[in-house]
């Protein structure tokens, strides 16, 4: 997975966040990074997998996720 892409869409998600819930602070939108880097990291570990396979499989499941309507 390419860093550029996690980061556009990280920075489009954040952008959708602000924008429903504007009163979050920057702190609340750090949390919520670490938790995905915290479910990355344990798919990583827990598989065994490589970074690359690892971002590969959470951006799969993120479009899934998206195809159904969970993220926009």
């Amino acid at each position: 997975m390419n860093g550029d892409r996690i980061i556009g869409s990280w920075k489009q998600l954040n952008g959708n966040v602000k924008q429903q819930w504007g009163r979050l602070i920057r702190d609340q939108f750090i949390v919520m990074a670490g938790r995905r880097d915290h479910l990355a990291g344990k798919i990583q570990e827990s598989y065994g997998l490589s970074k690359d396979a690892e971002g590969k499989q959470l951006a799969a499941w993120q479009q899934q996720q998206k195809a159904v309507g969970h993220f926009k």
